[in-house]
């Protein structure tokens, strides 16, 4: 299956329902409970293997993220990350901060200096987090604000790449179908984060994010930021994924 990324004009295979069940339906994720078993194999695997890539997992970020193709659908997120560089990390995205929580996609995350040398199609795939540091939106769960100036400074001069594997907001019990292109929270419609799905973060950890707005306002803008990431602000297009057969490459005799 090849897949190919198109400007939304119709509903694609990003936006379409799956069909047949398990994929809908009210219960949790299909399958039987673990039992002693299997909890006894997986704690022995855990002492035995190095599991080094997820040990370098730092901290853990709560925000919000909307649909390239379809800005209605907007998602609390939270980001589980690491560092390859000092502003280049890559983010496990799930739906909660509990233990089951399910795996909704991935997202990296660059410098300007990295942005800036990719292709232009390339660009249009990112977006800018200016908007979402400074508006106290993006947060650390349970880390005083008073620890996070120097980060979050950082963070508001990078770009971000997110990628949704699992649209559990539908009510997709598996993760089906292609995956989808997510944008960050803007200031501009359609981009504004429900206030509903602010406030009801906001209680769970018992911050205002009002609050935190007024409490980042040192925090510099970046000189620029490229008119091609968060492309639908410009052009007023967002991206889908379309699957479709192919005649699959074989090997050379």
């Amino acid at each position: 299956m090849q897949t190919e990324l198109n400007l939304q004009q119709s509903m694609a295979s990003t936006d379409k329902s799956p069909e047949p069940t398990p994929a809908k339906g009210s219960e949790p994720t299909p399958g039987k409970a673990m039992g002693v078993g299997q909890h006894l194999i997986d704690k022995g695997a855990m002492m035995i293997q190095s599991l080094e890539p997820i040990k370098q997992i730092s901290h853990h970020a709560c925000s919000f993220a909307i649909y390239s193709h379809d800005m209605s659908r907007q998602i609390e997120t939270h980001h589980y990350c690491s560092r390859l560089h000092q502003n280049f990390i890559q983010c496990a995205v799930y739906d909660s901060d509990e233990s089951d929580a399910r795996l909704l996609g991935v997202e990296y995350i660059v410098p300007a200096d990295i942005f800036e040398t990719m292709p232009p199609e390339e660009q249009k795939l990112w977006h800018s987090h200016a908007y979402e540091i400074k508006s106290g939106l993006w947060v650390n769960p349970r880390v005083p604000e008073i620890i996070g100036p120097p980060e979050l400074e950082n963070l508001a001069k990078t770009y971000g790449k997110f990628w949704c594997t699992w649209q559990v907001d539908r009510g997709d019990r598996l993760p089906m179908g292609a995956p989808a292109l997510m944008m960050s929270p803007q200031a501009a419609s359609p981009g504004v984060v429900r206030s509903d799905l602010v406030l009801e973060r906001d209680a769970k950890y018992n911050i205002s994010s009002e609050s935190l707005k007024s409490s980042r306002l040192e925090i510099p803008e970046p000189e620029m930021i490229s008119p091609l990431a968060d492309y639908w602000k410009q052009h007023g297009q967002g991206f889908a994924i379309d699957i479709e057969e192919t005649q699959m490459k074989l090997r050379a005799p």
